[in-house]
């Protein structure tokens, strides 16, 4: 009978010689019935497929002649003549013949009829049938799965339960750079060596164990159709089995999803881009320090860029200079910050921070700031380190560190470059790539503009320091009957410069005014305030007034400096009458400390602050007797912003309890104690002692 996907030959109904018929569950899917005939014609063998093909039982069916039982007398002469020569010749014999079934009905069959021979030289004759219309429905299926595979432009293969190829597409072939025949029999591993193929393997067995298919998984790696670049699969597995759910393999459908991988990647680049920013905006900039910024650029910028960052900074910047290099000249630079991702010899190659160096116009950093743009080296060879590195023993550091991949990007604020941005990769596998250079210029620009403020601050706030250090009082002179010791000292490096102030104004009688003040604000504009407060105060005091009278003067005059207002603590001794009289414009109030060493806060009547207007000010008299000391001080000494100020007036009272050889002594020990390096405020302190 005809064999699968070939045409009908000669024969009652056309028949030809074919070849083999497939094998194992397609013959069950088929369900072909094998019969056997001795030299007469007689059956001597009937399978269970016969009896279910033709209605006859194998009682029925043996012994009989099987043209009579099965072939309608038209065609009885046909058939014998068929029988005949298979019988004397050998020759196979296969095609469509019509049968006659059990219950009379007549059926087209696909026969296939060979002889046999046994050990004892004696003939039989072989008969395999199989219904026609079915196996024309298993030749247009297979037909139409073989196509579909063949010309597919996804990439199919049959896999055995040994996870080896079986067959591959042209489109697989196309997809690997590889023949059909360098596939088959081989695994994945072996044909395709730049792919993950232990994760592969993994979700093949599981897919021939449990035969729940994976879909659309994602895989990317090279293959030798484009060794150089990656390329991104969708690859689905699913479990053959054969009709009696018997395991054949595993087919897989591959589709490159290069495009659409790449299109994600740049995608995810930019949201992780957007967010490095976002992360940048809240953490670079957090304070006006100038190395505290350039430091919160470097730690954004490793390991998120590079392994290694460097923040350096013109120095003509930060002396108020013009930063314009020429073209051709060397750079000095001052380096403020250093990151590293990972304790690395790298960053001993970098400048350290605070120190100054000067660049050749061949070294790399000084082309970035000359020419304003960024400066790559994807690749770095140890020619580059040279014009990398500040001289051959950095450059072998550079070296040693395995340093591959170089970017300087320059920090530009308002038109004038700062100074560069230097990042080093050596444990990142990959260079630096245009996306990169992207991202750090931004990020570049964004911190350039905070450390522009910085420096800028910076320039201002020593301005105001210097200016308000001029307005201070010099020591003032010991004097027979009094001793003085005072201190000022500025906020803390991250807050501007206040408008604290003390003076020691020596009176003709041998009187002495003590005041100390503070204006609230600051900047030169506070310090410049103070300054014209401390000129009036002086000026009032020589005219020999009454502390009250003085604070009324005082509150007329700063209430023309608006939006400024003050307080102030004047006090005058008289030692003559050891006594000192003192008002108060909204200060806190003074200690006095006793000969037997007890500290306490003198009651004052409360003063609004100077610059309110229209509120009376009182004075209070209070006995100070040699060895007595009096402690003025402004809130910067014991304000805090985790404590409640009566807490820290109790600290205040408490140190002051400890005597100490001298009244310099005191002021240093206090603001060791009651100072910290982050304080936002500045303090004056000033400590008098009766003779």
């Amino acid at each position: 009978m005809g064999e699968t996907g070939m045409p009908a030959g000669p024969g009652p109904a056309g028949g030809t010689e074919q070849g083999s018929s497939p094998p194992g569950g397609l013959l069950d899917v088929l369900g072909v019935a094998a019969i056997v005939l001795d030299v007469d014609g007689r059956i001597v063998l009937w399978s269970p497929q016969a009896e279910q093909l033709f209605g006859y039982s194998a009682a029925e069916a043996l012994g009989q002649y099987a043209a009579r039982l099965m072939v309608d007398d038209r065609h009885l002469a046909m058939v014998l003549k068929l029988f005949e020569k298979v019988m004397r010749t050998g020759e196979s014999w296969a095609g469509a013949f019509p049968v006659r079934h059990k219950d009379g009905g007549t059926r087209l069959l696909e026969f296939r009829n060979m002889r046999l021979q046994d050990d004892l030289g004696d003939h039989y004759a072989l008969g395999l049938a199989s219904d026609q219309a079915k196996l024309r429905r298993v030749e247009r299926d297979l037909a139409l799965s073989v196509q579909l595979v063949q010309q597919s432009p996804i990439g199919v293969a049959v896999l055995d339960t040994e996870l080896r190829y079986a067959s591959v597409n042209p489109a697989l072939v196309e997809l690997d750079g590889l023949t059909a025949e360098q596939h088959l029999g081989h695994r994945v591993g072996e044909v395709l060596p730049s792919v993950d193929t232990v994760d592969i393997e993994r979700m093949m067995r599981e897919v021939l164990a449990t035969g729940v298919p994976v879909v659309d998984r994602e895989m990317v790696g090279r293959t030798p159709a484009d060794p150089d670049h990656d390329h991104a699969w969708s690859v689905s597995l699913y479990r053959l089995e054969s009709a009696d759910g018997r395991v054949l393999g595993l087919a897989a459908s591959v589709i490159d999803v290069t495009d659409r991988h790449r299109a994600a990647a740049q995608a995810e680049q930019a949201r992780h881009r957007l967010a490095v920013v976002a992360d940048a905006s809240v953490r670079i900039g957090t304070t006006l320090d100038l190395e505290q910024t350039a430091h919160e650029l470097a730690e954004v910028a490793v390991p998120e860029l590079a392994d290694v960052a460097a923040v350096d900074v013109l120095d003509a910047v930060l002396n108020g200079r013009p930063s314009r290099v020429p073209a051709d000249g060397p750079a000095t630079f001052r380096a403020l910050a250093v990151a590293s991702a990972y304790p690395t010899v790298a960053v001993e190659a970098a400048d350290r921070p605070g120190e100054q160096a000067r660049y050749a116009a061949d070294r790399l950093v000084t082309r970035c700031v000359n020419t304003g743009r960024p400066v790559t080296v994807p690749r770095v060879t140890r020619e580059d380190l040279t014009a990398i590195a500040r001289d051959g023993e950095a450059a072998a550091l550079l070296a040693e560190a395995g340093v591959h991949s170089y970017l300087a990007v320059p920090l530009i604020a308002r038109g004038e470059v700062l100074g560069a941005l230097d990042l080093k990769r050596a444990r990142t596998p990959h260079p630096f790539s245009p996306d990169d250079v992207l991202l750090a210029s931004e990020l570049a620009a964004r911190a350039a503009v905070c450390i522009d403020n910085a420096r800028w601050y910076r320039r201002q706030r020593d301005v105001a320091l210097t200016l308000q250090r001029s307005m201070l009082p010099q020591p003032p002179p010991s004097q027979p009957w009094l001793k003085v010791a005072s201190r000022y000292q500025p906020a803390g490096a991250g807050s501007e410069v206040g408008g604290d102030w003390f003076d020691v104004i020596h009176l003709h009688d041998e009187a002495t005014a003590l005041v100390v003040g503070d204006v609230m604000g600051s900047g030169i504009n506070a310090a410049t305030t103070m300054g014209r407060l401390r000129t009036a105060t002086q000026t009032l005091t020589k005219l020999g007034l009454d502390p009250v009278d003085v604070l009324t003067h005082l509150d007329e005059i700063t209430s023309g400096f608006d939006p400024y207002i003050a307080t102030c603590l004047y006090a005058v001794y008289d030692p003559k009458r050891r006594q000192c009289r003192m008002a108060t414009a909204g200060h806190l109030p003074p200690v006095v400390i006793r000969g037997d060493g007890t500290p306490r806060l003198i009651d004052l009547p409360t003063g609004a602050p100077l610059g309110v207007g229209a509120t009376p000010y009182q004075a209070v008299t209070v006995p100070l007797d040699p060895g007595d000391r009096l402690v003025l001080y402004t809130d910067g000494l014991v304000e805090s912003r985790h404590e409640d100020i009566d807490s820290r007036l109790e600290l205040l009272l408490s140190l002051l309890h400890v005597p100490d050889p001298s009244l310099e002594a005191t002021c240093d020990r206090l603001l060791r104690a009651l100072r910290h390096p982050e304080d936002h405020d500045d303090v004056a302190l000033l400590i008098a002692s009766p003779c």
